[in-house]
């Protein structure tokens, strides 16, 4: 992988488009540890779901926002060195079918900054906070971020879309655990912007599925590691 940019409508045909669906992990304490679950994403999918231990599920088509810039770029790490609380996204895509990981898929991000301020947007030609990976035989697209801000409006939350043969299938959001959340925004930069409004329940874009398309969070130190499963339907 480089940092080259690349189109959704062009170059995004070398990377993927899928009809996409997710599986949430669940909400965590602020201060558990716990491993993100790796079954599914290693291949033991299927007997889990024979077992009626996991079970892909559809996830809600949200909404893209305004926000969305073309061309962001083909990289892991989108921090572009603005301040916040790590966050590493561990963001996997199975077949819904039988979960097991579908290789190649294009995952693409995008969020705004501690502040609550996205770019690319309003004659601002910076791409902080945007990127696209592929995934690997695993079906894992890793991505390094902070955890992002909040604005007036919005819940706090990461816009995902996944590709596959250069087609954008699907349109979602990534949403943050209420209790997680309260403690990063403790921290600075955050605490500089107290009272952040609406919360999860508050959002109605949240509302319309948010909760299974909540990301599974662990400390890890400083940091936090986050864990989705997107199961896909392939056409």
């Amino acid at each position: 992988m480089n940092d080259d940019s690349l189109s959704r409508r062009g170059a995004l045909t070398r990377l993927g488009g899928l009809a996409a669906v997710a599986l949430g992990g669940g909400a965590l304490g602020a201060h558990e540890l716990l491993e993100p679950d790796d079954a599914i994403a290693a291949g033991n999918g299927p007997a889990d779901v024979a077992s009626g231990l996991v079970t892909c599920v559809l996830a809600p088509e949200q909404t893209e926002g305004p926000y969305y810039v073309d061309d962001a770029a083909v990289r892991r790490n989108v921090t572009d060195g603005k301040p916040g609380v790590a966050l590493t996204l561990r963001l996997t895509v199975v077949n819904v079918a039988n979960c097991k990981p579908i290789k190649g898929a294009a995952v693409e991000i995008w969020h705004c900054d501690a502040g609550g301020v996205y770019s690319g947007v309003q004659g601002d030609t910076a791409m902080f906070l945007r990127g696209v990976q592929r995934t690997d035989a695993k079906g894992v697209a890793l991505f390094r971020t902070i955890y992002p801000g909040w604005y007036p409006g919005r819940t706090v939350h990461i816009h995902t879309m996944v590709h596959l043969g250069g087609n954008v299938v699907h349109t979602g959001q990534l949403y943050f655990p209420e209790a997680v959340t309260d403690a990063v925004y403790e921290r600075s930069p955050y605490s500089q912007r107290p009272n952040r409004d609406p919360r999860n329940a508050g959002d109605s874009i949240y509302r319309n599925g948010g909760r299974r398309s909540t990301l599974r969070l662990a400390r890890r130190g400083a940091a936090y590691a986050g864990s989705i499963t997107m199961g896909v339907q392939r056409s």
